[in-house]
């Protein structure tokens, strides 16, 4: 991972609403879960790809050039596309990456707690 999530104070407000992990480009980017797609297509200039899963959680995923359908159903690990080949620096600078995004009606959730089922800490071993 090379940028975490990073809530904004308001509906509005500056923040980071997914996790950039680095990849190199033209790599397989998979579902991260089951579901249908429901969008497949360009949004600023970047291709994206939302997954809305059973439990109406919508996992997002750019910039790929995605090689799935709106109205697709996926399975998890099922390719999305591949990661684009930047024109130049882009989200993560110099290096390519992969955003994910996770949202839940209108609020953005921190995608980490989901991928690794649930929140890490370190616990002191027994004495």
């Amino acid at each position: 991972m090379t940028r975490p999530f990073q809530a904004p104070r308001s509906a509005y407000g500056p923040g980071h609403r997914g996790l950039d992990l680095a990849a190199v480009e033209r790599t397989p980017v998979l579902a991260v879960e089951g579901g249908v797609v429901t969008h497949s297509g360009w949004v600023a200039g970047r291709g994206t790809v939302t997954v809305t899963h059973a439990d109406g959680l919508r996992s997002t995923y750019e910039p790929l050039d995605p090689v799935v359908a709106p109205g697709a159903v996926v399975v998890t690990g099922e390719v999305l596309g591949t990661l684009a080949v930047r024109a130049g620096p882009g989200h993560c600078g110099d290096r390519s990456c992969l955003h994910l995004g996770a949202r839940r009606d209108a609020s953005y959730l921190d995608p980490y707690p989901l991928l690794t089922g649930g929140r890490l800490a370190l616990l002191p071993l027994g004495r």
